[in-house]
């Protein structure tokens, strides 16, 4: 799970401009902003005045450069922390900042442009506009190292260097968004203590590795050995679960703050000044999670790199399999939080839609949009133990909720079949909602229930055939799964007189999905 960046149906790609200080309407007048864009402006020129002083800008072309986030040239891309592929776009919730870029050419006529007096600075900004995409090789004059250990060597820089930029980017964080929207109330401490979580206590986390990795590193600017340092350093790492079991709720709030005027404006005016680097402030809340799944990555890559006799040869093993089980503790916890978040949402119309499979689901496989045969938009959750149908909605205070639709399905219980593009819609079961007036249909799957008779066959639409691939290989795991899991119960449930040829019985119900669709058929 780097800043990796994801979206939903409603895509919100993250852009803006250069810094503003005033705000024009559309007749290009200027009109006064309001007081918390003064009040805003005001805080952020103390924090610059604070860190710098007498520094000018000599450079007017540097001056008017595009803001970039471009970092330390990474190794790979690092995955999702939950290791479950949502199978349609999902909010930023695990996840990916992106920004788009677009250069537009202007004709001009062949004329002398007005000369631009060059714009003084008295003070420097605190937050540089642009991240520094040096390597080790570019830190040193000369080296006698070949060309594995080069390699190794920018690797070890390239973890060093990330630690001081997510110190650089939390530090923002705090100083930038946490305190000035407590100082001019435009959050209550709850709410920002909700949506900060334990934020503020990861940084002096990451200081503790930066400093040790800095003192590794030789009189020739090389380091040696640094598998013992992480190996003593990754418990520390457990710090995490507390931060990222908040998420899902932190980023719901968030949300639903934004819709809020005053609360819109601050966070727009913050992205669109020089130090976001068109970030917004989940991408940067969303920052640590990236940064504790690369460090498998980067490990690894050492290791590669790392030569025999070295003396890492031993203790980088050692290092990677202890970050990859804390890591694995962070997802399933986080896992579950975020099952617990979803289920505490639903709102049930009548009590029959409380499945036990619900509440004894630990974890979610996905959930995200679908339509069903009548077109309507439906929130779909595919928990542990049972898929719910539901239709988003928001109680009084304005917080979102999930009310139940129909009657949710057993996973154990549940036959797939996959309707492929192209069939005709006959039996009127679609009703022209899946194909525009036409007689085919695409991106489309049924779900129905073997057993109970409330549930009726569901035909849902994906957004696309990535989706409906993505939807239908989860359905078929949490299907055998839960069929698995209730084998298992039937199996320590037999008496123990029993004859143990009669245990194949309950291997019966781990049908096949051409078996399912055949059942299906008939």
């Amino acid at each position: 799970m780097e800043v990796e960046e994801t979206s939903e149906p409603r895509t919100s790609w993250f852009s803006g401009s250069g810094e503003t200080h005033s705000i024009c309407d559309h007749a290009g007048k200027k009109r006064k902003q309001d007081s918390t864009t003064e009040a805003v402006a005001r805080i952020l020129e103390q924090d610059e005045n604070e860190e710098a002083d007498g520094e000018m800008m000599s450079d007017l072309v540097n001056d008017s450069e595009e803001p970039s986030n471009k970092r330390v040239k990474p190794v790979v891309k690092s995955n999702s922390l939950t290791g479950v592929i949502t199978p349609v776009k999902t909010p930023a919730l695990k996840r990916i900042s992106q920004s788009i870029s677009r250069s537009i050419s202007f004709r001009t006529e062949a004329r002398p442009l007005p000369s631009t007096p060059l714009r003084a600075r008295t003070k420097a900004s605190s937050f540089p506009r642009r991240r520094s995409s040096q390597c080790w090789s570019d830190t040193v004059e000369s080296h006698d190292l070949t060309a594995k250990e080069i390699k190794r060597q920018e690797v070890i820089y390239e973890l060093t260097q990330g630690e001081r930029q997510l110190i650089d980017d939390l530090s923002l964080v705090k100083k930038v968004y946490y305190e000035p929207m407590l100082k001019l109330d435009i959050m209550t401490e709850s709410e920002l203590g909700q949506i900060f979580g334990t934020l503020d206590s990861l940084i002096p986390l990451h200081q503790d590795l930066l400093s040790r990795l800095e003192r590794l590193r030789g009189s020739e600017k090389t380091v040696g050995e640094v598998g013992t340092t992480l190996m003593d350093w990754f418990p520390c790492l457990d710090a995490y679960v507390t931060y990222c079991c908040n998420q899902v709720g932190a980023k719901a709030l968030l949300d639903q703050k934004k819709q809020e005027k005053r609360v819109e404006q601050f966070l727009r005016l913050c992205q669109e000044s020089s130090f976001s680097r068109k970030l917004d402030l989940w991408n940067f809340l969303d920052l640590p999670r990236s940064r504790l799944v690369k460090y498998p990555l980067l490990l690894r890559e050492i290791q590669k790199c790392t030569p025999p006799e070295h003396p890492d040869e031993d203790t980088l093993p050692e290092a990677l399999e202890l970050i990859q089980s804390i890591v694995a503790e962070v997802n399933k916890k986080t896992g579950e939080a975020e099952c617990q978040f979803y289920r505490r949402g639903l709102v049930y119309l009548e009590e029959s839609q409380r499945l036990p499979e619900i509440q004894q689901s630990r974890f979610l496989y996905c959930h995200g949009e679908l339509k069903n045969n009548k077109g309507q938009r439906l929130h779909v959750f595919l928990f542990e133990l049972a898929l719910v149908l539901t239709r988003p909605g928001e109680d009084r205070e304005g917080a979102q909720v999930f009310q139940v639709y129909r009657q949710p399905l057993p996973n154990a219980l549940i036959n797939l079949e996959e309707i492929p593009d192209g069939e005709a819609a006959g039996g009127g079961s679609f009703r022209g909602a899946f194909t525009g007036g036409n007689d085919k249909v695409k991106n489309c799957f049924r779900v129905s229930s073997r057993g109970r008779s409330k549930a009726h066959p569901y035909s849902l639409q994906a957004n696309d055939s990535f989706s409906k691939q993505q939807w239908i290989t989860c359905l078929r795991q949490a299907i055998v799964q839960s069929r698995d899991r209730t084998s298992h119960t039937s199996q320590s449930q037999l008496p123990p007189q029993a004859d143990p040829d009669l245990y194949h019985i309950a291997e019966l119900s781990l049908s096949s999905d051409t078996e399912m669709a055949d059942h299906t058929s008939r």
